[in-house]
This record gives C-alpha cells, structure tokens and sequence, in this order.
C-alpha cells in the first residue's frame, strides 16, 4: 500500500505546522482518521469540535508510536507493507528533507518491529529536470547509511526495490533521456550495494501514449528498463461499469505489454475519491465535489480488487493506506457523520465518514477490506465481484 507518512502537528519538532492536514487557506482532508487506537500522549488537539463540543484529534508521523500504530494495524489485517512516499522536491529543502528523514526511520523501525515490508517511492511531481540528480544523491546517502540492508527492506528480482513515480506523464519537465540519465545514476549508486530493481508508477495510458500520458515513443527505452510497471488507475473510473471497461481496455492489454518488456505488472486498486476541502482551499470552490468517487461501502474497491485478480495479477498496490487528503484512506476512519467536526472548520466545508453511502460500518472495515484482497492474492484465489465480508 501507498504510505504518505506528511501528517504533521504543531508540537512535533518539525516546525511544519499542522502540515497535509490543511494547506493553502484551509483544511487540506476529506476524511479523518479514528484516532481510538492512539496513545494520548500522541494525539494532537485541534481546534476543530464535533456537534457536542468534543476537540477533534489528529497525529504526526513525526512520532514513531504513531507510525507503529499504523503497522500494528497493517500485520493485525494481514496487510504486507507500504511504499513510502518520498517527494523529491523535499530534497531540495534541509527543514523539509530532516522531517522526511525522520519518518523514514520511523517506518523503518516499524516495518522490522511487526515483521511488515516497506520501500523507498521516489515521487518527481513538481521537480524540474535540472534537479533530478539530487535523487540520485539522497539514494546514494540513504544505501550508504544502511536502509537496503534492513531485513524490512522489500526485494525483488534478487535487489532492493526502487520506485520512481511520475514517468511519462504528460506536461513533465523531463524527457525519457533524462529519465534514462536518472536510472543509469541510480543504478551505479546502487551497485555496491547488491543492485536496483526499479518499479515505474506510470500515467494509466503508458502504453498507447494518450490521455495523462506524453505521447513521446522515446518513454518505450525507459519501460524496458523496469522491474515493475505500476500505472495510476485513480480518478480515471468512477464506478463499476468503468471500473469494468478499465480492465477491459486497460488492466488485461497492460499485463500483456508488460511481459512482452520482461516487466511484472502492478495494477492500482483505490475504494473512492474526495478531495473537495483542499479544491476549497484552494480558492476553487466551484470545482469542489464531496465524495465525487463514492466508495458505495467498499463494492468500488472490491470490484477492482476482482477485476486485477481475475486477470492474473500477481501483486496489487494500494492506493492509499493514509491518504485522507484526496479521500483515498485505507486505515482505520472516523465511522460516524456525528463524530465529525462541524465548529472550527471553514464555511462550505464537509467531511467524508464511513456511512456516508448509507451504511453503517466499523472504522476498521477497510483494513478488513485489504487483507482479504491481500489472502486471496498470496492463495492465488480469483474472487468475485461481491464483498467477501458483510458490512
């Protein structure tokens, strides 16, 4: 699963603010997590209060008895482990680069604490071309000061597992030489510590080269360089019939394409999209839709879940284990429209709880969701499209 690991709190160290959990001139999340699980002396108070005047409280990756919860819930579910988001523009930034140094040693001391998996995720959105060496530079470091050679540490092929994310999309600064200039550096970075194997997260339309994707057929060198091809599958289906038509036209096609590269194919799987308070935030109030991607009680997820395996697919990415910003949380989640926040929030302002399509569902249901898909991925089961638990 994907782990963003950017929550911060005032009183962390970190200096951030309430950082990811508001941005721009408000409130940065859709969802909120259930914080039941949480040792007091981690929550942080907000000023956010419920109907009843209760403080709503939040948490900072900052604090490593967070970051254990959160693994505490993933080998608890079953779950195998996360790629932890690391934003390349962070690099550029010594405050901002210390902070994200430092949930990495909390996920890292986790991930061996609950015998889970984690690795690095590059993400170059927002890096401009002349900064990509600065990638290579921090990998450098980070092998150097031993972070492959923890036993958590995810391999695959016979090396440790990179993945780079935002290759190939449309609009980028970079062209596929520069890419391949990047991958060449980061392999001989690698090579005095037991190799690479990259993992591409690539725009959905990788392969015909169209909508979110540049339509450059250079970007084919840099596919048969890869270990993994993983394309980003959220917000382009909204429901089941085009969850469907995805598999169809997309999933079965890609898989194929991918083992005429040598590559093995990881498709994404998300349970709904909301990310109308940021948009608010924003100063876009008229794009701003709450729940645009309803979860419809974890059947949108399930049917992906569905979909992958019965195409033969040999792992799933999870995207997200903590994402609350766009709606796409996997861990456990505030159940209840009257447990949210409605004092000390901006005007116009909503949040997305689990029974918000209806049904009444446990803050943990899906965590329970994605170690079913995680079961019947390691038995090699094809489920079908109906929920595999009762809500």
């Amino acid at each position: 699963m994907g782990y963003q690991g950017w929550f911060d709190c005032p009183d962390d160290g970190a200096r951030r603010g309430w950082g990811h959990w508001t941005g721009g001139s408000g409130l940065a999340v859709d969802m909120l997590p259930d914080m039941a699980d949480f040792p007091a002396a981690q929550r942080c108070r907000s000023s956010m209060r419920t109907a009843d005047g209760q403080p709503v409280e939040l948490f900072s990756d900052q604090d490593l008895a967070t970051v254990e919860v959160h693994f505490t819930w993933m080998q608890q579910y079953g779950l195998d482990g996360i790629a932890l988001q690391r934003f390349a523009g962070a690099l550029l930034d010594p405050p901002n680069l210390k902070a994200r140094d430092r949930v990495l040693g909390n996920v890292r001391r986790a991930a061996e604490d609950h015998g889970r998996v984690f690795f690095v995720m590059y993400d170059l959105t927002g890096l401009k071309s002349i900064d990509l060496p600065a990638v290579t530079q921090d990998w450098d470091r980070l092998q150097h000061e031993g972070l492959t050679r923890s036993p958590a540490y995810q391999r695959h092929r016979g090396h440790p597992l990179l993945a780079i994310w935002g290759l190939g999309f449309g609009g980028r600064d970079f062209s596929p030489g520069q890419a391949e200039a990047l991958l060449d550096g980061l392999a001989r970075v690698s090579a005095p510590y037991g190799g690479v194997t990259f993992m591409g997260g690539l725009p959905a339309y990788w392969r015909t080269r169209d909508r979110d994707a540049s339509a450059d057929a250079a970007w084919g060198r840099v596919w048969r360089r890869l270990g993994v091809l993983s394309p980003w599958s959220v917000g382009r289906f909204s429901d089941d019939a085009g969850a469907d038509l995805y598999r169809r036209t997309v999933v079965e096609p890609d898989e194929k394409a991918a083992r005429a590269l040598g590559a093995d194919y990881m498709p994404v799987v998300f349970p709904g999209y909301s990310r109308a308070n940021s948009i608010r935030a924003e100063h876009h109030p008229e794009k701003a839709v709450t729940n645009s991607t309803p979860r419809r009680c974890g059947r949108f997820y399930w049917r992906q879940v569905s979909n992958a395996l019965g195409t033969g697919a040999s792992m799933l990415y999870g995207a997200m284990f903590d994402e609350v910003n766009e709606g796409t949380a996997m861990f456990k989640l505030l159940p209840d429209a009257a447990q949210a926040p409605v004092q000390g929030i901006p005007p116009g302002d909503a949040f997305v709880t689990l029974d918000a399509d209806g049904c009444r569902l446990p803050s943990n249901w899906y965590l329970h969701l994605a170690g079913a898909a995680t079961a019947a991925l390691h038995s090699g089961a094809h489920p079908s499209a109906e929920l595999p638990l009762p809500p």
